[in-house]
């Protein structure tokens, strides 16, 4: 049995203390924003350690623990910086840190310290950056992001709603494949093991799954039509997304403690 998963279901709180889910989704971009730029600038493994705990913090109070939360934070992102952080050591140019000690030598080849620490700050700075964007990524819908957007950003709804049907295609197709890979097998076509029989079993997909996509975008282009979209320059929403004051208050106490993590941590040597 296969469990679709829709990224765009409706998220809902389980506690009042998870207050995440009841920011404006802007409030999610704008607020963390400024980090994740300044983040690209700096070279120090410090201030993305502070930004990388910050999110940490924000995501286990206001986000709901559910497995993936902490499959992401704590097996994926970690063992990612890692990787990242090895994988960058080694390429470090060896004549560039080549004053600084070496922490493992293999033959020829040697690893320095300063390699490392390129290596592991760089791993850590797109792991701070990652882990600010699950601010909004986790705790944010499709439909929210692009009402927010048509109601506060003035972003045309002909845009929005446009790339959401689109972006709604995807679990739609997910669903699809999977019911059309059961059918094969239940028919018992494309049997088979190795390579040359997966290649068949998987381009016997194509048509059927062209055929349904097809299809869809038929049914949603006559419930568009139905809906009059498009037939006037702004319509009425159902469900509003309201910028409300703590928005403006997670947004101003978010930047109050980027400026005071940059100014106490002083990347730039200030």
């Amino acid at each position: 049995m296969t469990t679709t998963v829709d990224p765009y279901a409706q998220l809902r709180s389980t506690s009042p203390a998870r207050f995440l889910y009841a920011l404006n989704p802007l409030a999610k971009f704008v607020a963390p924003l400024p980090a994740m730029l300044a983040l690209v600038f700096v070279r120090d493994a410090a201030t993305p350690l502070a930004f990388a705990a910050l999110a940490y913090l924000l995501l286990l109070i206001g986000a709901r623990f559910t497995v993936r939360l902490a499959v992401i934070l704590g097996l994926a992102v970690p063992l990612g910086i890692l990787l990242i952080g090895f994988g960058l050591s080694v390429w470090t140019d060896a004549a560039l840190v080549s004053g600084t000690g070496a922490v493992l030598q293999l033959g020829g080849w040697t690893l320095y310290a300063g390699a490392v620490h390129v290596g592991f700050a760089t791993a850590l700075r797109l792991g701070a950056i990652v882990v600010l964007a699950l601010l909004p990524g986790l705790t944010t819908t499709g439909p929210d992001l692009v009402r927010s957007m048509v109601q506060q950003l003035r972003v045309p709804y002909r845009i929005g709603y446009t790339a959401l049907a689109a972006f709604r295609f995807v679990p739609r197709f997910g669903h699809e494949l999977d019911i059309i890979r059961q059918a094969h097998r239940v028919r018992g076509s494309h049997g088979g093991r190795g390579p040359f029989a997966a290649i068949a079993r998987w381009s016997g997909y194509i048509v059927p799954l062209l055929a349904g996509g097809i299809r869809h975008a038929e049914r949603v282009a006559l419930a568009m039509d139905s809906r009059a979209f498009g037939a006037y320059p702004d319509r009425t929403e159902r469900h509003l997304v309201p910028w409300r004051a703590r928005d403006t208050v997670f947004v101003a106490l978010f930047w109050l403690v980027t400026v005071a993590l940059f100014l106490l941590l002083a990347p730039w040597g200030g």
